[in-house]
């Protein structure tokens, strides 16, 4: 629910800007936003690659 209320829902375009040296924190554009998130929500993030046949 938490990762949902911060923009992340099914359909959207994420691109990880950086990952700190230990993978925590991440830091996604979201929406035209950047998000930080620890590496355990992302975790529960499902990507999937875009179909661009």
């Amino acid at each position: 629910r938490r990762i949902m209320d911060m923009g992340l829902t099914r359909g959207i375009s994420v691109l990880v800007r950086r990952v700190a040296p230990l993978g925590d924190p991440i830091e996604l554009k979201v929406r035209g936003y950047e998000l930080s998130i620890r590496k355990t929500e992302a975790a529960a993030i499902e990507v999937e690659e875009p179909d661009i046949h």
